[in-house]
């Protein structure tokens, strides 16, 4: 990045940890624009142009109640049934993303022969690290601090032993651009290449039917797959996504209304719900 987009991405880092902090004050676009060192044209310009929303829009979703409202909005919204043609885990249907399982050989393998490229990337949601193989995005990972940036690549190399790791900025740029640029909804199609069980394929099937602004809970996600006893196990899926933000976890919340965990941070969650609920009103 150029010192300018590198200072824009800290200003708007800044403004998004303050309004998540401060929505109860209802601070004003002075107030926020003065955190970060701004003129209020100028900040609300940034602001749009890296957030996709309007400060002003941005606050009005943050509210105490913000998740069970959406609860009681019935904005749960899954598909009726699973299609029992994707009880085969060599692939996942394509929705706002397409999903390509790895084969079993290739799990086998252990990734043998497969090159993945990877690098880390700043956007409004924080330092990720994006990794890619030929058939798609294969890792997103948020690290926030040099040891986070180590347990991520480590965590890359555990998925993937016996394949080529190579960093490459340049060949993981333009998908971290369409992964992170939306503040949690990509940017036009994208492909993912992920490893997972199949119950894990069916659960992550499910989350690709949660559209942008809306949430679903572990119990409706196990009815959803046909096995409605199966939150905990559901919970342990969601968890172990290899690919955040693009198969969405960050739309599980739990039955009573409360935001839940997230592997990234509960701040980080419910800001990208609350722009993605803001977005789609």
């Amino acid at each position: 990045m150029s010192n300018d987009a590198s200072s824009d991405y800290a200003r708007i880092t800044r403004a998004i940890e303050y309004l998540a902090a401060h929505w109860r004050e209802q601070p004003s676009l002075t107030e926020i624009a003065g955190q970060v060192g701004l003129s209020e044209s100028h900040f609300q310009r940034l602001f749009t142009r890296w957030a996709g929303i309007s400060p002003k829009r941005f606050l009005q979703y943050a509210t105490a109640d913000f998740a069970r409202s959406l609860l009681r909005e019935h904005r749960a919204l899954l598909p009726t049934a699973y299609d029992a043609g994707l009880s085969n885990p060599s692939r996942l249907h394509e929705l706002i993303v397409h999903a390509e399982a790895m084969t079993p050989g290739q799990v086998r393998r252990g990734g043998d022969g497969v090159e993945i490229a990877w690098a880390f990337h700043d956007s409004p949601l924080g330092t990720a690290l994006v990794a890619v193989t030929p058939l798609g995005i294969c890792s997103l990972q948020f690290a926030d601090s040099a040891s986070d940036r180590r347990v991520a690549v480590a965590r890359l190399q555990a998925e993937w032993p016996a394949a080529s790791l190579v960093e490459s900025a340049g060949q993981t740029r333009r998908a971290a651009r369409a992964a992170l640029g939306g503040l949690g909804v990509p940017e036009g199609p994208l492909a993912v290449h992920v490893r997972g069980t199949n119950f894990q394929l069916k659960v992550w099937h499910a989350l690709l039917g949660i559209a942008p602004g809306a949430v679903s809970t572990y119990e409706d996600i196990a009815g959803c797959i046909g096995q409605p006893k199966a939150a905990r196990a559901v919970g342990s899926a969601v968890g172990r996504n290899p690919v955040s933000l693009l198969i969405p976890c960050h739309r599980v919340i739990r039955k009573s209304g409360g935001i839940g965990d997230y592997a990234w941070g509960s701040t980080r969650k419910e800001i990208i719900l609350r722009a993605e609920s803001a977005r789609g009103a």
